[in-house]
Order: structure tokens, then sequence, then C-alpha cells
């Protein structure tokens, strides 16, 4: 069983494992095939983690490695956020064995199809052993068609000692749909008898490498060109004359930015990623949307418009061809400065007692980025001052978590590291992640020095959660424990897992850091004490 498999799995393109391996899984990873590729991480969040990020880089899915119920537990946060990206994974945790699963001992998977749901499509264990190289061929079929995102199979020790039933059949499917032909007419109409229509893209346009055909729609109308709440790529570039910025994420300062326009039309994201609330109206009055996306479950959860399920990019295609090209071109207010950030910036340039504000630290940094520099963010306190700082002006050159749940971007950078070396784009990665989000997977910076990535990891170290006491202020909640993290050497952890770890306080001591570990081939941990502040949410 164990050899058909492999054979499976080769022929699909699937011979690099992410994981962290556990006795329920060594029988699975016996004999481990020498063209094969084991990447070890010491935490099976951080696992999924790096998986995703392999996948998105490299347009492909990935198999991921975990250990029964407990590590399935383990990941499950991470699981979230793939699911919310629609990364194609495939997740595998063995089972105990056959024969024993009826009294559950040690370590068993007792609802091994239920742990995961409902962050997975589809979830099995399969009922005989001669049925796992079949199974592994339908997880691969679901995990890729639209929308994408991530399977598990449960998979008991014993099965790879059984005969299988001969060679596995592999078979293709299709990843892409196309948007009903009566559907995409009745939108490109409805646009081009509007007369203030805006747009607003989604992270799936990045997703299907769709930037030239979102800026062919945007050129042909000339409207203003929005990116949806939340977006974990970008969806178009930030220096293009059309784009104003992120939209807020909640409901009523979101409607309050579309005043004015008489339709919107949203491609490639939900309507609409709303947090915290904010009571008001979904729309402005007057306002028609049309929603385009190739998932019909948010199609169906939307709570207002009008909606087709077709791929992001070969709708933008096809609406490029039906719409009427606009004579009287938008007169745009100005771009927001924050760019792809949902609220503006809270603190001034600089800062009385010479510690550096996150503006000064981020601005150091985009001072010598290299070109096409990957940027990787989870520092929920300081976005505005980043993209402020750092626009995005090239496609794939920038991920996030879709999810909200932090422990993501850490280890997805070395997904991504990992991807952008295999493709041979060899572009540097840098991850900006704050000092509390860098605990959650902070183990992931161990496999980077392991595979000698070019990362450079950035922690803006405020010592305290501060995105926390922005919702505090919000919620009008004071006095809640646990906001601060003193105490924490950054630069020790990042010497104790195998990084160069530096600290750097000033704006050239952080241009020379990041200047000299853009020429370094391993990652390094730069640390710079920044200024606290409780930024506005809204």
């Amino acid at each position: 069983m164990r050899d058909e498999t492999h054979e499976l799995l080769r022929k699909l393109g699937l011979t690099t494992f992410f994981g962290n391996p556990g006795s329920t899984e060594e029988t699975f990873l016996k004999n481990f095939p020498a063209d094969f590729r084991f990447v070890l991480a010491l935490q099976e969040a951080s696992a999924i983690a790096m998986a995703d990020g392999y996948a998105q880089a490299t347009r492909a899915p990935a198999l991921v490695n975990v250990h029964t119920a407990a590590g399935l537990g383990n990941a499950m946060g991470n699981l979230l956020t793939a699911s919310m990206n629609h990364t194609p994974l495939i997740v595998t945790a063995g089972q105990q064995t056959r024969e024993m699963l009826l009294m559950e001992p040690w370590l068993t998977n007792v609802e091994p199809e239920m742990l995961p749901k409902p962050w997975v499509k589809w979830s099995y264990q399969p009922v005989r052993a001669e049925d796992v190289p079949a199974a592994f061929m339908r997880a691969y079929a679901i995990a890729m068609q639209p929308p994408a995102g991530p399977v598990f199979l449960s998979l008991p020790l014993d099965d790879w000692e059984k005969a299988s039933l001969g060679t596995a059949i592999v078979r293709t499917v299709s990843t892409r749909v196309a948007p009903d032909p009566e559907r995409i007419a009745e939108f490109a109409a409805a646009i081009s008898a509007a007369q203030s229509p805006v747009l607003i893209f989604g992270a799936s346009i990045a997703r299907g490498s769709g930037w030239d055909q979102a800026i062919a729609l945007a050129d042909k109308l000339g409207v203003p060109v929005w990116a949806a709440p939340a977006s974990e790529r970008a969806p178009f570039p930030e220096d293009h004359p059309l784009y104003r910025g992120g939209l807020p994420f909640a409901t009523g300062p979101l409607a309050g930015k579309l005043a004015g326009h008489d339709l919107a039309l949203v491609v490639g994201a939900p309507v609409f990623r709303y947090y915290p609330y904010v009571p008001g109206d979904y729309l402005p009055s007057g306002m028609r949307l049309l929603h385009i996306t190739d998932d019909p479950a948010e199609a169906a959860k939307a709570p207002v418009g009008d909606s087709l399920v077709s791929d992001s990019v070969i709708a933008l295609e096809a609406l490029a061809e039906l719409v009427a090209a606009r004579t009287n071109r938008a007169v745009l207010e100005p771009a927001q400065q924050h760019r792809l950030a949902s609220q503006p910036q809270a603190e001034p340039a600089a800062t009385s007692d010479g510690i550096l504000s996150a503006r000064q630290l981020f601005d150091a940094l985009a001072s010598v980025r290299p070109d096409g520099a990957v940027l990787v963010e989870e520092s929920p306190s300081n976005l505005a001052e980043l993209h402020a700082a750092w626009p995005i002006t090239e496609p794939d050159t920038f991920y996030t978590f879709a999810s909200g749940g932090l422990g993501w971007d850490l280890p997805a950078s070395v997904g991504i590291a990992l991807g952008e070396r295999d493709s041979g784009r060899n572009r540097p990665v840098i991850a900006i992640i704050g000092d509390g989000s860098f605990q959650y997977s902070v183990q992931a910076i161990w496999t980077a020095a392991q595979h000698d990535l070019p990362i450079l990891f950035v922690v803006p170290r405020n010592g305290e959660y501060a995105i926390l006491k922005s919702f505090a202020v919000l919620e009008e909640t004071p006095g809640v424990p646990g906001l601060d993290i003193p105490g924490i050497d950054i630069v020790a952890l990042a010497k104790g897992y195998g990084c160069h770890g530096v600290r750097a306080t000033t704006v050239d001591e952080v241009a020379a850091a990041a200047t000299a570990a853009w020429k370094r081939s391993g990652p390094t941990v730069l640390e710079v004490p920044i200024a606290p502040t409780v930024p506005p949410l809204l």
C-alpha cells in the first residue's frame, strides 16, 4: 500500500511533505523515498501554515502530516486560516491500529471525520486499507476544485502493511468555473448603465494571477478601485491612479466610504468581512451591489447584493469585453494614505524620547528593500503605518492571514520562502511580526534556519497587545488584565533556534541590519523597540 500511494503522490507532484511526525504516522513515513522531501516543523500549527504559504507561493497543492487527534487539535487554528485563504492542502493524520479502535486506545482520534470540521471541505477515514490510494486521489480532486481549500484524511497505522488493489488511478480536475453567459451580460449592462459605479476587488484576483485583468476593467471604466476589507492578498497595484485603498471592516464606516456611488461590483471577496460591530446600513442609500465569487457559500451568506458564481479572473475578462467604456471619468478623492490597511495611522512620525515610532521603522525598511521583496505581515496594531510606508506595487508580494487568528504568518513566511527557492524566483522575504504574534509560532524560525532560507523577520517590540487595547477603547472595557507582555528577549530566542539575531534602536541601525540580512544566506531576526500606541480601529 505504501509504495502505491507514494507513486500516486509522485504523479500528482506531492513530493514535499510538511509535518511533525508521531508514532501513528511512522508507518506511512517508513522507507521515505529519496526523491521526496520532509520539511520538519516543531509544532503542527506551524506545519499547516508552512504548507499553506508554500502552496500559495507555488500555486500548487501541498501535503501536511500531523499526529492523530492531538496533532490535529494543535493544527486547528491555522487550519481555519487555510480554509479562509482557500488554500488547497491535503492534511493527513495517523490513526491507531484498526484492530484496537473499538476500545479507543491511547491517542485514538475518536471521531476523525468530525474533528477538523468545519474547516475542511472533506474529511474521511477509509473504510478499508485498500481504499487509501483512491482516498488520496479524491482528496486531491476536492482540494483543487473551486473554491479550493484543505481536506483531511485519517489513516490507520496498520493500513500501510496491507496489499493494494494495484496501481492507483490518476485523474485530472478543472480548477476554474466560467460565469453563466446571461448573468454576466446582465452584470455588464448594469455596470454600463450606472451613473457612478465603484469597483471592490478581493484576494481571489491575486490568487488567480488577475492583476492585468483587474487593471483592464478599471481602466476601461475609469472608476475608483477599493480593496475589500481585511484582504489577505493585494488585489490591485497600490500605485495605480484609480486605487483608493482598503475599505473599513465595519458595517457603518464601510457604507460611508461608498456614499455617492449607485453601484458597487465586488469581485473575489466576501460581502463583507466585518469586525468589530459598528451599526449602520450595509450600503449607502440608492446603491446596488453585484457580487462575483467562486465560493457558493460566500454568495449565499452575503447580506445584500446579487451574486454570480464564477472564477474571478474569467469574469473580469468577460466584463472588460462587455462593458461600455465610460467617457465621463470619475472625479477621484485623494487615496487614503494607509492604503490597504482598514484603519488610519495612529502615531506621529517621531517620538520625543528617542524610541522609534512604527512609521520610522517601516520607512527605514522600505528605503533599503530589494526589488521584488515579498512582504508577510502579522502586526495588527501597526497595519496603517506599515502600509503607508510599504505600498504593494507588484503581484504576489504581499501575504497575510484571512482569519484574524494569530500564529499563521511567521511559519507561512517559511513556506513562502521555500516556494520562492523551489520556483527559481528567489525573491527575498520579509516578515513583519509583532512581539505578541511572534510567540504563537516562534519555533518556525528553526525550520527557516535548518533550510538556510533568506528571510528577514522583523519584530516591532512594544511590550503589549496593543490591538487589544484598541478594542478595549472601542468596547468600553477598562481594566482588562493580560494586555502587557514584558520581559521577552527576542534576540536570545532567535539565537536559540539557530538564527542570526540582532537588536536595532535607530533608523540607521535598522537600515544597516536589514541590508546585511538580505546579503546573508540564512534567516535573520531583527528586534526593534518601538513606542507603544493604541491605534484607532476605525
